[in-house]
């Protein structure tokens, strides 16, 4: 993965990254966005677009937002509360929409004013 979208994005949803992003490679969660890992190609268009500043190159991570490198992969891999399957690769965010479900790192988190 090479960029990860962290903890001010929750709750908020900009998604100017979404416009922004070449390959269609951010999907749409319940409370946050998260970045497909092997649908991303690494441009880094979306990271100074991010109006909270909540995207970050995987090495650059802040010490508290590291968390969020395995919640962001989590949302393709594990099965979420209200689908029957991983996620997988869809291939696309556009063509799947939003998904009423976040990986567990957020949603366990307080609703974010």
């Amino acid at each position: 993965m090479a960029y990860v979208i962290a903890q001010p994005c929750v709750d908020v949803k900009d998604k100017a990254c979404v416009e922004e992003c070449p390959v269609d490679c951010i999907y749409e969660g319940a409370r946050a966005l998260y970045i497909h890992p092997d649908e991303c190609v690494d441009c880094g268009a979306c990271e100074p677009v991010c109006p909270v500043e909540a995207i970050f190159y995987e090495d650059d991570l802040p010490e508290e937002f590291v968390p969020y490198l395995q919640d962001n992969t989590d949302f393709f891999t594990e099965v979420l509360p209200g689908q029957d399957a991983p996620l997988g690769s869809p291939g696309g965010a556009a063509k799947l929409g939003a998904i009423d479900a976040d990986a567990p790192l957020v949603a366990g988190l307080p609703r974010q004013s």
